[in-house]
């Protein structure tokens, strides 16, 4: 069953079990209440016939013969002193024997006033016996009680399963109309491919779930659009790039077919090599990235300074580069082959755009920061380059994105590094982005990482 036919199931169920109830309750309301007026008029007759007896227990007959539907006897023990005219001649109705100015009710069988198959409503009235009497009683028909109870249950059987049908349906019409845009969605949704997912699901104007529903899809289109425009620029960038090392490579190696191979083809060759092996490399942890694996492995506490010094060690040993550092004890929480990646992209990019003098540097976050985590570490890499103008301070940790294309390409970047380095900042909870220099002219790249695993990790 749909949606839709279980709706109306459910809907006409539950109506069904309240009105069942309700004309159940209705029925049992109405039989008591009209009971209760025929006996309550059998209780006045009796009172008006005990106020009219005389000393001899007698009445006027005219009250007796009533036209008001209620039979009266007046009984003295065994005898009956005085009867309406359709009780003359029958025997005392009742022998319950209340006492005077007291009363008692109950149902009989109406043979005993001549009509077998009927019900009467008794009402017996002790008298005082200076009246001449001790008793009066008093019998009503229950016949309508009884048929109008009987009548309001033939009307429950006919109006229940017409209510019922109209229930279903409005409620298959509603449940229909309200699944309307939901069609609309699907019908939407089917059509789209992945080769085209600039298309959108149709948005109601309502503000309700469906409409929170086709907002949440085209949320997840735009997303999915921009992952495939993202890779496709991928693609497209990483082609590009591997171009240039293999087609250095093919050429020097033609050349060495004619000429002969020499010490030079062999640097060539070795260098575009490791220049293509460098740009995979990057291409594939970007795109273990992408499909959310690969960014951080095993998390445990990792001394950042360590990881500075290793640089710095590093960095001394090359030729023509001079390397200070001011190099404060810091810890924070990741993976260490991770965050050993992030500091030598930084370190070496640093590197490739300056002019022969680099400065690192590290130390403990300030407390109570405002993601409301306290302690954490940062470390910064400043170069005495030419810089990052402000307005690409951003644009420079996308992928492929060189600001000196030529010499970047002449020193082996392949334009992925920062954007490697941002990626897994972000991932292990910190933040990543170039600030003012402060010690050297060039640029300076700060890191800000936790003391502590982000929300929603685990140790």
């Amino acid at each position: 069953m749909g949606v839709r036919a279980r709706a109306t199931a459910a809907a006409v169920a539950v109506v069904a079990l309240a009105l069942a109830g309700s004309a159940f309750v209705l029925v049992g309301l109405v039989n008591r209440t009209i009971q209760e007026t025929v006996t309550t008029a059998a209780s006045t007759r009796v009172q008006e016939i005990a106020a009219g007896l005389d000393g001899r227990g007698a009445s006027d007959q005219p009250v007796l013969g009533s036209e008001d539907g209620a039979l009266v006897q007046v009984l003295r023990g065994d005898r009956v002193v005085a009867a309406s005219p359709d009780l003359v001649g029958v025997a005392p109705l009742t022998a319950m024997t209340p006492g005077p100015g007291q009363e008692q009710a109950s149902r009989v069988d109406g043979s005993l006033v001549g009509e077998p198959g009927d019900s009467y409503r008794l009402v017996v009235l002790g008298v005082n016996p200076s009246t001449g009497a001790d008793r009066v009683v008093a019998v009503q028909s229950l016949a309508v009680a009884e048929d109008t109870a009987a009548l309001v249950s033939r009307l429950a059987l006919v109006g229940v399963p017409v209510l019922l049908a109209v229930v279903a349906a409005a409620t298959w019409w509603s449940v229909g109309r309200a699944l309307r845009p939901v069609e609309a969605i699907r019908a939407r949704t089917a059509r789209i491919g992945a080769d085209d997912l600039s298309a959108r699901v149709p948005q109601p104007g309502t503000r309700d779930e469906i409409a929170a529903l086709a907002s949440t899809m085209n949320a997840m289109l735009s997303r999915l659009e921009a992952s495939a425009a993202r890779q496709r620029s991928f693609v497209s960038d990483a082609g590009h790039e591997l171009r240039s090392p293999i087609a250095t490579i093919r050429t020097e190696t033609e050349v060495a077919q004619r000429v002969g191979a020499s010490d030079r083809t062999h640097q060539v060759v070795l260098d575009e090599a490791v220049r293509l092996e460098r740009l995979v490399t990057d291409m594939l942890t970007l795109a273990s990235t992408d499909e959310g694996h690969g960014r951080v492995g095993h998390r445990q506490d990792v001394d950042l300074d360590d990881l500075l010094s290793a640089e710095r060690s590093r960095l001394r040993a090359r030729a023509g580069l001079q390397v200070s550092g001011e190099v404060a004890p810091a810890r924070v929480w990741g993976d260490p082959g991770a965050l050993a990646r992030v500091v030598r992209n930084a370190v070496d990019n640093a590197v490739r755009h300056s002019r022969g003098r680099v400065h690192l540097s590290c130390g403990p976050a300030a407390r109570g920061g405002a993601d409301g985590r306290d302690g954490g570490a940062w470390f910064a890499v400043e170069d005495d380059g030419p810089g990052i103008p402000v307005a690409d301070r951003e644009r420079v940790f996308g992928r492929f994105v060189r600001l000196d294309e030529a010499r970047a390409r002449e020193d082996g970047g392949s334009g992925l590094g920062l954007a490697i380095v941002r990626d897994i900042v972000t991932a292990h909870g910190g933040e990543v982005r170039f600030t003012d220099p402060q010690l050297l002219p060039g640029a300076r790249l700060l890191v800000e990482l936790p003391a502590q695993p982000p929300p929603g990790s685990s140790r």
